[in-house]
């Protein structure tokens, strides 16, 4: 994987397809390549790196050389083979005919290439997508079958997931698109075709678009294309879907990174994933009204993510059986897919993903659909494959997150989660109106995420304190206790720094052994019932001299007197603490990262969407 973006049309694809691919760098890559067919001849130029690296060797005195036609590029994040030139894509096969981009992993690859090579088919790289184009070619090559025959007889025969791109010189016009488990979207433009991993490539482009779902090809052959079946030749409906993505979403504007941007913009996608869902002392869920009976009745509820939405997933466990009093069970999607499970026909299954395309999710999902539980899903994209694969779901409706670390669809995550606690407990009369009237007045507790902002330089200036730590600890408990999991995980994804979360009685259980007068320890104490235990959990730390953190709503003494630093944030309920918490946590990690000139955006070794296993 990471990324993918092609053109067909007849305007000079390279300006095109660069400015795709610049728009895919948030996704994490390591390498970077463009194949250009034109007037019947493959020109393929690749660079480990950047992006930029690549643009500056696709011009002569500045200007870009000229390939009208067909082209497709990728960024590269390393997973068969080393980060480096040869093994970035595309790929081409022995013949040098045909030329490919891959996203997603051939599982199969080794006894493909151990059959290719006693054929004597020579291999370039370490890749299994050199594999896959290959075998595509040994198909073509042997005279029988046309380009799109070849394709679909090479498909039949790998396993593993896969969103690929192909081009064949010896049919210059026509283009092949195919997804099994890694998306592809197709745009749409007059005599124009774009092809993108995700929107963010095609949106300046065209807002037609085709979602193409599993097992599909999509076909593009001179000015027409088709839709159809990786199994079997047969044409499938087009389902084409006009999208209203911004193109702001994409832009920076004054931040100096897309993190910081999307840390501000809390303030407004908090409120767009609440605004029509909560009115007075009622929520509404139209997504989830055609389940709601089998819903609310169910015997048990699981949750299933990965990453920062796992810890999300935690957050919604804690307020599903606080409201509506029932049990929940949270489980990471890639340990889910392979447990043993108590999942049947009268349970429900949350699958939470920011991408919509997260793989360890899908999984998970296609498991409970098999056991027949009613699949939720909480995504931020219209169109993606949670959103297809799921009974019914609810959108988070952030907008497009570009920063690879996750920042406002955390927030609007957990803010979708809070509503679907409260409608569950109003269904299963578990509270009053009046109370559930208290937890629906968002406004103020919203309003007060303009002023943790207004403290951002005070938090800057306690960050850059910590900024050549090596070791971090945080802790809180109940409610913040996922909390102090996602701060640490922020900090270890931008500043690169070792640091764990844990509930704060479980400190001396074990990690107080790292404990000493250069360890930091950060500490979300709301003023609550976990108040005063967690106040001896800091008195342990201290006595041991460990550097304490605190972040909390209370002006107690006691906390200035054991703090090194404390940062207050506004009184609010302790339901939107943990909101007001997690953006402090946020821009701490961000600052952190900036102070140690890291690139914020782009942390090394991750990608925003994990579409492979």
């Amino acid at each position: 994987m990471c990324g993918i973006v092609a053109y067909k049309g007849p305007k000079n694809c390279y300006p095109i397809l660069i400015d795709g691919l610049h728009r895919l760098e948030y996704r994490g890559y390591d390498s970077a390549g463009i194949a250009c067919l034109s007037d019947e001849k493959i020109t393929i130029t690749k660079r480990s790196g950047k992006v930029i690296q690549l643009e500056h060797g696709l011009k002569v005195n500045g200007k870009y050389e000229n390939c009208n036609g067909s082209g497709i590029a990728h960024t590269r994040w390393a997973t068969h083979g080393k980060p480096n030139q040869i093994n970035a894509h595309p790929h081409k096969d022995d013949s040098g005919n045909i030329v490919l981009v891959h996203n997603g992993i051939i599982e199969n690859y080794d006894p493909i290439k151990k059959f290719l090579k006693s054929k004597k088919i020579k291999f370039k790289s370490e890749t299994d997508t050199e594999v896959l184009v290959q075998l595509i070619g040994y198909f073509f090559n042997k005279g029988k079958l046309n380009f799109e025959q070849s394709v679909r007889a090479a498909l039949q025969r790998v396993d593993g997931a896969y969103g690929i791109v192909v081009l064949n010189k010896k049919e210059p016009d026509v283009m092949i698109a195919a997804r099994k488990g890694s998306p592809l979207v197709l745009g749409i433009k007059d005599n124009e075709f774009f092809i993108g991993s995700d929107v963010s490539p095609i949106i300046k482009h065209t807002q037609q678009i085709i979602y193409l779902e599993d097992s599909q090809m999509a076909v593009m052959k001179s000015e027409e294309y088709k839709i159809t079946s990786i199994d079997k030749d047969v044409s499938l409906p087009k389902k084409v879907e006009k999208i209203d993505f911004k193109i702001d979403d994409y832009d920076k504007g004054k931040f100096k990174y897309f993190m910081h941007k999307e840390i501000h913009e809390q303030i407004h996608t908090i409120r767009n994933t609440i605004t029509g869902r909560a009115k007075k002392d009622r929520v509404y869920l139209n997504g989830l009204m055609e389940y709601w009976t089998q819903i609310k009745e169910a015997d048990k509820i699981f949750i299933t993510a990965c990453g920062t939405s796992w810890h999300a997933g935690l957050i919604g466990k804690n307020l599903i059986e606080r409201f509506a009093e029932v049990p929940v069970h949270v489980e990471y999607a890639s340990e889910f897919r392979y447990n043993k499970t108590l999942v049947d026909n009268k349970s429900v299954v949350i699958a939470i993903s920011q991408s919509g395309e997260t793989a360890d999710t899908l999984a998970a999902i296609k498991k409970a659909n098999e056991y027949g539980a009613i699949t939720v899903g909480v995504c931020n994209v219209a169109g993606s494959s949670v959103a297809r694969e799921t009974n019914c779901g609810i959108f988070t409706r952030c907008g497009h997150e570009v920063g690879v670390a996750s920042t406002k669809a955390f927030t609007a995550q957990v803010s979708v989660l809070y509503l679907l606690a409260l409608k569950l407990a109003d269904s299963n009369d578990t509270i009053n109106r009046s109370s559930m009237k208290a937890h629906l007045d968002f406004d103020d507790s919203i309003n007060k995420i303009k002023s943790i902002l207004k403290k951002e330089n005070e938090i800057r200036k306690v960050a850059l304190k910590y900024k050549n730590a090596k070791d971090f600890l945080y802790l809180g408990r109940g409610l913040n206790f996922p909390v102090a999991l996602e701060g640490a995980l922020k900090l270890k994804e931008i500043s690169y720094i070792h640091a764990e979360g844990y509930p704060a009685a479980e400190m001396k259980h074990g990690p107080i052994a790292l404990v000493d007068k250069d360890m930091p320890n950060l500490f979300i104490v709301p003023k609550d019932k976990t108040y005063d235990k967690i106040i001896s959990n800091i008195e342990e730390i201290k006595s041991r001299k460990g550097k304490i953190i605190i972040v909390t709503d209370s002006r107690d003494k006691i906390l200035k007197s054991l703090a090194n630093d404390l940062i207050l944030i506004p009184k609010t309920n302790h339901y939107m603490f943990c909101q007001l918490a997690t953006i402090v946590l946020q821009l701490f990690a961000y600052y952190i990262a900036v102070g140690k000139k890291l690139n914020v955006d782009q942390p090394r070794n991750l990608a925003k969407s994990v579409t492979v296993e």
